[in-house]
């Protein structure tokens, strides 16, 4: 007889706009991204990650959810893994996102800030980018796997990449 899979097996965390959450295996977290970034800071020998869904690149000074900008984001996640054990140095990361939604040029282009500034506070933590699936003008549904580290990343049209 094969068991029957509840929608508490395994626990998993929709992260909204702006915010980051924290699991250990076997949570998952989820979001859906256009031009925002969903960013996976994953520990293997712990297995433990945070996952933050970035708006924005650059705070500017600005107070609020330190989810919502990149040059917030990726301290505060480091601080969240510290405390449950993690080290920056065993961490790796794992970018999706950032896609022009609207399929436009010019000056503004959130998805493309969001991308470069993400990979510029990783590379000031110190913290490697493993795998990343970013740009084009599709959105995406990502999934961090905290048994596995794995980030799923499902487009529309698309078969499901494993980053």
């Amino acid at each position: 007889m094969a068991a029957s899979i509840t929608l508490e097996d395994p626990k998993e965390t929709l992260v909204a706009m702006g915010k980051i959450a924290t699991g250990q295996a076997p949570e998952r977290m989820r979001s859906v991204l256009g031009s925002c970034i969903g960013l996976a800071l994953y520990h293997p020998r712990l297995q433990v990650g945070a996952f933050a869904h970035i708006v924005l690149p650059d705070s500017a000074g600005r107070t609020g959810s330190p989810g919502k900008f990149a040059d917030t984001a990726v301290p505060h996640m480091i601080t969240l893994l510290e405390r449950m054990g993690a080290t920056v140095h065993g961490l790796t990361a794992k970018v999706a996102g950032g896609a022009n939604m609207f399929n436009g040029s010019g000056p503004l282009q959130i998805g493309t800030a969001n991308v470069e500034a993400v990979a510029r506070a990783l590379e000031t933590a110190g913290i490697r980018i493993a795998a990343k699936d970013v740009g084009g003008t599709h959105g995406r549904r990502v999934t961090l796997d905290c048994d596995t580290g794995r980030l799923i990343v499902e487009s529309a049209g698309k078969t499901p990449q494993v980053l």
